[in-house]
């Protein structure tokens, strides 16, 4: 299937590792052009590096997504480069606590609900202005398993709950500028941010007797459904979670 990325311009929020990692290399394969962003510099400018080594355009810029005139500026550089933003995947997350419901403070509370929920909308929302402008647009959205059904990170999972809840909401009111507006819900997947989880054989053995496929996700596992949620090959899929899970929401 040619799902027509080429030349194509997509903006991907915490890019430098992990799945926004591996989807910048599935859309590079792909043909799009790409916009990166994460808080450290020198991470991003590896992974532009490899992108670029696929002979397509990259451009890293250092963003807290977390704080709104982190996210103005992203957005201007980006549109000062490419003029224009096709597709954005907003994958930065973060969950510094793996405190209980009833320990945990407002201190982690305020980080994760900054990064995860408010800097998504509002980084949505300043690309889907741009979106309007230019005739339509794709925004996929990382949430998690863990937004469908709670797990041990209790905030995390009220984050990414929200963020599929915003998911439905953007699409069902961009929809008339033709933008449409999915998720993608990770199970646990072997990256660097969740390595806490997969890395204790305690937690990965419970995990792993939920999971029908009984194993973690490679980062790469992610990219299908992203690609496909990007193109025009689901031309009449808005406001919807596609787990990609091994089976655990069964």
């Amino acid at each position: 299937m040619d799902l027509l990325l080429k030349d194509k311009v997509v903006l991907i929020t915490g890019a430098s590792r992990g799945i926004g990692y591996a989807a910048a290399l599935g859309f590079a394969k792909e043909g799009a052009n790409l916009a990166i962003a994460s808080r450290k510099l020198p991470d991003l400018e590896k992974a532009a590096a490899e992108i670029k080594a696929l002979k397509r355009k990259c451009l890293p810029v250092a963003t807290h997504v977390g704080k709104i005139e982190d996210i103005q500026n992203l957005v201007q550089k980006v549109m000062e480069e490419y003029g224009r933003i096709d597709i954005l995947v907003n994958n930065a997350a973060t969950n510094p606590s793996m405190a209980s419901a009833m320990d945990i403070d407002d201190r982690a509370w305020d980080a994760i609900m900054n990064l995860n929920l408010k800097g998504l909308f509002f980084l949505s929302q300043a690309v889907a202005k741009i979106m309007k402008e230019k005739g339509g647009g794709k925004i996929i959205n990382i949430a998690s398993i863990a937004g469908i059904t709670p797990d041990i990170l209790p905030v995390y999972s009220i984050s990414k709950a929200g963020v599929i809840m915003a998911t439905k909401v953007m699409a069902q009111q961009w929809a008339p500028f033709k933008i449409r507006v999915n998720t993608v819900a990770p199970g646990l997947t072997k990256t660097k941010f969740s390595q806490p989880l997969w890395g204790n054989p305690d937690i990965l053995n419970i995990a792993m007797s939920r999971t029908p496929l009984g194993r973690p996700a490679e980062p790469e596992e992610m990219v299908g459904a992203i690609l496909f949620l990007a193109s025009d090959a689901s031309s009449y899929i808005t406001g919807q979670v596609i787990p990609v899970d091994g089976g655990v929401t069964i």
